[in-house]
């Protein structure tokens, strides 16, 4: 799940798609019905997390840093080197992670609606 109205999230989903060739992944917006429910069921607490989520089914959920390093490990090319960072501990990665968050919007702009995405995209999208 993905912050809809960030650009810098948009950017990342649109880089996730185009690396993740074996189509792991689904999306959600945050602030949609199913992105609130998903984290209700989750037990997230939504004031800690604005900006990505990772729910793998039945297994687990990652926030922040961890979630985009979980992301990286699936994806094809160089993103997948990233994924060695999960070796530090979220302490040390989610700072990191929490600065770039708070000034995603003054450094990349926001949004005023969620991205609609193109006809052979819809399909990656579970709040449509």
């Amino acid at each position: 799940m993905f912050d809809g109205v960030c650009n810098l999230c948009d950017h990342s989903i649109q880089f996730i798609i185009k690396r993740d060739t074996k189509r792991v992944f689904r999306y959600a917006s945050l602030d949609s019905k199913l992105g609130q429910q998903l984290l209700n069921e989750s037990a997230i607490d939504r004031s800690k997390v604005d900006s990505i989520v990772l729910i793998d089914p039945k297994k687990a959920y990652y926030i922040k840093s961890s979630a985009a390093l979980e992301i990286a490990k699936e994806l094809r090319g160089w993103p997948k080197i990233l994924s060695v960072f999960l070796v530090l501990p979220s302490f040390l990665r989610d700072p990191i992670y929490d600065f770039i968050a708070q000034y995603r919007y003054k450094w990349f702009g926001k949004k005023g609606s969620c991205m609609v995405p193109t006809q052979s995209l819809k399909s990656l999208f579970l709040d449509l």
